[in-house]
């Protein structure tokens, strides 16, 4: 390649690459046009929010077999928890018939 084709090739290279930032930069300005016309017109309320996932995602069964999971656990946890209890009392229980004795 010659120093003159690699002039041009960089020309060409720069020319595409500002079209493609003149054509984000179009995009942009009419996506910000757009929320400038929603942020300012008459009827929008000001509480207005937007749902990202509709309320009923998850079928109801779902969600029951989701508490009784969590109730199950907090019912293992439960159990563990008064073993442990139940254990250290044992312990302590021999200890003091051992300094009593």
């Amino acid at each position: 390649m010659t120093s003159e084709s690699v002039g041009v090739a960089r020309r060409r290279h720069r020319q595409k690459e500002l079209e493609h930032r003149q054509r984000i930069q179009r995009e942009v300005d009419l996506r910000l046009q757009e929320m400038e016309a929603k942020m300012y017109a008459p009827d929008t309320a000001l509480d207005e929010t937007v749902k990202h996932q509709p309320e009923n995602s998850q079928e109801p069964w779902i969600k029951k077999v989701i508490f009784g999971g969590k109730l199950f656990a907090l019912g293992v946890v439960g159990l563990v928890a008064v073993k442990i209890v139940s254990l250290v009392a044992g312990f302590i229980v021999v200890a003091a018939l051992g300094w009593v004795s």
